[in-house]
């Protein structure tokens, strides 16, 4: 699909629509599309009218408590595109996914990508009411962790702020798409890594303290909260890790703690965050049906076991809902909700345990009783084994707005090659790696994989057969 790209600066060219993107509109559109759960029509989930008419008739926005509540969600016609014409990925092609602005130039497009506004005009053409995006540019991005380093350095906050954020939000407020929820979810894997990759921790690294003691990450995502809280029909959802990540006794008030302190950077306030995001891009299974952190086996903690390693979680859910008692009791308002990325922590297929490990050992009980079974809780690129997760759905579980797929199925997290043609080799996406605290343990990343972000066929075909629930 090639669109046809709007002239920067032109809000009359901004509005163009890229008729390549509407014929594959039209194509998606003969088919259903996958919608989050509802609420009763024209109301928020409070009752209270949706929206107010203006006296010529035409629709007011406002705000609502859960923005996925009552509306449809747009459906990413060139992600759908690459999902359908892989064999069976007919069947989730019509599934919501989110947008990821992860470079200058996705805000206007390439010739092979949709830039933001033929998006938002897609999602008006689907008559979806809500679109997702992810701001994923940060300087020094990922603490300049190779795979996905961006391209701003991590003093460019100017930049990020003049040639990334502006730009966006003009776009976004823009009156056209006024009747539109937009979700943001801002700066996948920044914060978190500043409370475990940091100084005094074992695990820090030259990046994260870096950008701790510049304060860039704060800066920006600030500026960025601020920025977006000025369009009303914006949903801002700031990033919180994951269990595997986020989990151990220390982690949760000391990251409470910094989310708090970014969301009152740069003229922000902690009122700009309507909620948080979890295992965004990441596999960390929703519920561990037959092993639960408290179990006692044989005398033993399983949390004691060399797989949980004294975390406090064995899966996600859990970990979204308390960290969501944390932020509250750190500032943040009573109505915020979470959202959980299912987009490949199924953990289908064959080697899914039907029932609880052996009782002989606290070891074997975790291991053959587990449904995660990455080797090492902290693996995370092109999983063996992975499934797609619950489908999107609004407000499954209490206190958490929707389950969504905010990575993107099928797309790679980094190349498994030392040989990638520019150098950018990731240890946890080389198959044959061993991560340092588990030297039995390879990386459990899948070979020949692409560079990150693109499309990975053998990776989206295993997300397909080893579905849970199961397609």
């Amino acid at each position: 699909m090639t669109p046809r790209l709007p002239v920067p600066g032109s809000a009359g060219a901004r509005r163009a629509r890229s008729t390549m993107a509407a014929l594959a509109l039209l194509a998606l559109l003969a088919g259903p599309v996958a919608a989050p759960g509802r609420a009763a029509a024209g109301t928020d989930p409070t009752g209270a009218p949706a929206a107010s008419r203006d006296a010529d008739g035409s629709r007011q926005s406002v705000r609502v408590a859960n923005p996925y509540l009552g509306t449809r969600a747009y459906v990413n016609p060139e992600w759908s595109a690459r999902a359908a014409a892989e064999p069976g990925g007919a069947a989730v092609a019509n599934q919501p996914t989110a947008v990821w602005l992860d470079q200058i130039a996705a805000i206007v497009g390439t010739p092979d990508r949709m830039g933001l506004d033929a998006h938002l005009g897609a999602a008006l053409d689907q008559g979806a009411g809500l679109v997702q995006l992810t701001l994923y540019n940060l300087p020094g991005r990922d603490c300049e962790r190779r795979v996905s380093f961006g391209e701003l350095a991590v003093d460019d906050v100017d930049r990020y702020r003049t040639e990334f954020v502006d730009p966006i939000v003009e776009i976004l407020a823009e009156p056209s798409y006024r009747d539109l929820r937009i979700v943001v979810v801002v700066e996948p894997n920044s914060l978190a890594n500043l409370v475990t990759h940091t100084s005094p921790r074992p695990v820090a690294t030259a990046g994260c303290d870096q950008a701790k003691a510049r304060g860039s990450y704060l800066a920006a995502i600030g500026y960025a909260l601020a920025r977006l809280a000025t369009v009303p029909n914006v949903y801002a959802y700031l990033d919180a890790g994951q269990h595997g990540q986020l989990g151990w006794s220390t982690d949760g008030h000391a990251l409470a703690a910094l989310l708090h302190q970014a969301a009152n950077t740069a003229g922000s306030t902690q009122w700009a965050v309507q909620g948080f995001t979890v295992n965004v891009a990441n596999y960390s299974v929703l519920r561990e049906p037959y092993l639960d952190v408290d179990d006692v086996v044989d005398g033993q903690p399983v949390r004691d076991t060399s797989w949980i390693a004294g975390n406090g979680y064995v899966d996600e859910l859990p970990y979204a809902q308390q960290l969501r008692h944390l932020l509250v009791a750190a500032g943040f308002s009573s109505r915020v909700g979470m959202v959980v990325d299912t987009s490949r922590n199924g953990w289908g297929g064959p080697d899914r345990p039907t029932g609880p490990g052996p009782s002989t050992s606290a070891e074997e009980y975790v291991e053959e009783g587990r449904t995660d079974r990455r080797g090492y809780l902290g693996n995370w690129c092109n999983q063996v084994g992975a499934g797609l997760g619950e489908r999107p759905v609004a407000a499954p579980a209490p206190g958490i707005a929707a389950y969504a797929w905010i990575k993107p199925p099928g797309e790679s997290d980094g190349g498994s090659s030392v040989l990638n043609p520019d150098r950018r080799y990731e240890p946890m996406c080389d198959p044959t790696y061993r991560p340092a605290p588990f030297p039995t343990v390879t990386s459990g990343a899948m070979p020949n994989a692409p560079m990150f972000g693109e499309w990975f066929p053998p990776h989206f075909r295993q997300l397909l057969q080893n579905a849970w629930p199961p397609l």
